[in-house]
């Protein structure tokens, strides 16, 4: 069978193209191929189904490079299909695993298991990270690198961040040799104290205890000391903070091998929006309007590389709650799209090259994690966008287990309309890859 995506505007060689996309079922494995990129013009010499995306775009399958899916250990939160039918639906065909779980990823036997069960029970592809330290916790011991390093796409104590620097330096030393990567949390946690929203006037007027940003950046100026003397490949995890962006451009401008991320709630909130509500504490917290708007602008110039949910969901008695009893973490993989489409590109601040750079081809790259164009004769790896369709943020419609977000409510335009994983389609509401569906 052959359908035909007509009308849409196309993501080819880095730039959107008035192209129609003319996709081949097999009939063996009831995948789907890119068989040709055609011209609109001539749709009407198309003999099979033809599906209408006017006004839609067409983009290669987007990429998050962290996620907690919560299995194993904590599948009350989240399962393997539930968090990556939450990635589908919202355009991503591929997403690195976060590896605080129980068991902890710390040996090869662990992230070989792990690994597998994404395998069987994805609905997407997910790549796993492994342990920077022996239980994930940023203190224990130190790992065999070089056996992880062949099926972990990096190491990382997300939650904790290493401690020690004596032994961060020795990680990274590893770690380098392996050609591996770092994926650092960056937390002091002496300085984080009991902190669990910004230290700032919202925490001052209401009573609550602040995390201070210094306790963000001072690790970041740190490992980035260390990254200079070892060469590690070292990526910084949700930066949140103003100082934090400069200190990644500073590094870059050395030439050091340093990427960043943001999470769609640095990007677009500060903590004068915050409410005593469970969905708005997170860790790092949601900082100052300033830190905010360095966040955005360093996105928007290069600095920071890419977009990254940091999905993080809890069960509902863990996050119902005022923000002094919830537990960190908040969900993204279903909202993200919309989040970072309205607040960039729909007012003119990115291009939707961009958007796919921070979205898709940055996190690829850096990760090594493939795929990322559209090609003929490859298979379907893709996602259609309605950049005009209204989206209302209401946690209750999502496929994840988790619904704690602090974008509940808003009013947002970018909807995935169909995400087709390696060939699979793995999010189509409206059917329009359906093999029962007539001409």
């Amino acid at each position: 069978m052959k359908v035909l995506l007509h009308g849409a505007q196309v993501f080819l060689d880095g730039e959107l193209r008035a192209a129609d996309l003319s996709l081949e079922q097999d009939q063996a494995t009831g995948n789907w191929q890119v068989e040709e990129v055609r011209d609109p013009q001539q749709a009407g010499l198309f003999k099979d189904r033809i599906v209408d995306l006017t006004g839609k775009l067409i983009l290669p399958g987007l990429a998050d490079i962290h996620v907690h899916l919560r299995e194993p250990g904590f599948s009350y939160k989240e399962t393997i299909p539930t968090g990556t039918a939450a990635a589908a639906r919202g355009g991503f065909t591929t997403v690195c695993a976060m590896p605080n779980l129980d068991p902890a990823p710390d040996n090869l036997a662990e992230l070989q298991a792990q690994d597998a069960v994404y395998d069987q029970r994805a609905v997407v592809e997910v790549r796993p990270y492994a342990c920077l330290t022996k239980g994930g916790t940023g203190r224990g011991e130190l790992l065999d690198y070089a056996a992880l390093s062949p099926v972990a796409v990096g190491f990382s104590d997300d939650g904790f961040g290493v401690q020690d620097e004596d032994a961060m330096a020795e990680i990274m030393r590893q770690i380098a040799a392996v050609g591996g990567l770092v994926a650092q949390h960056m937390e002091d946690l002496e300085l984080s104290g009991d902190g669990y929203i910004n230290d700032g006037e919202y925490a001052a007027t209401h009573g609550h205890i602040g995390k201070p940003g210094v306790s963000e950046w001072s690790q970041l100026e740190r490992d980035l000391r260390l990254v200079e003397q070892t060469g590690c490949n070292y990526h910084a995890c949700h930066l949140s903070t103003k100082r934090s962006v400069e200190l990644v451009r500073a590094a870059k401008a050395k030439g050091l091998p340093v990427t960043a991320e943001a999470a769609p709630h640095y990007l677009a909130l500060s903590d004068d929006m915050l409410r005593d509500e469970g969905r708005f504490r997170m860790n790092p917290p949601i900082r100052s309007h300033s830190d905010m708007e360095a966040v955005a602008a360093a996105l928007v110039d290069g600095t920071i590389d890419m977009v990254a949910t940091d999905h993080a969901p809890h069960s509902a008695e863990e996050k119902d709650g005022p923000l002094a009893s919830s537990l960190n973490g908040v969900v993204g993989l279903e909202i993200s799209v919309p989040v970072v489409y309205t607040h960039f590109v729909r007012n003119g601040r990115m291009s939707v090259a961009d958007f796919v750079r921070v979205m898709c081809t940055a996190p690829r790259e850096r990760f090594k994690l493939g795929g990322g164009q559209i090609l003929a004769e490859e298979a379907a790896d893709l996602v259609v966008l309605d950049p005009e369709a209204e989206v209302a943020v209401d946690s209750a419609d999502f496929l994840s287990m988790g619904h704690a977000t602090p974008f509940e409510g808003d009013q947002l335009f970018g909807r995935i309309d169909l995400t087709v994983c390696q060939g699979t389609p793995v999010w189509d509401p409206d059917r329009l890859l359906d093999t029962e569906v007539g001409d």
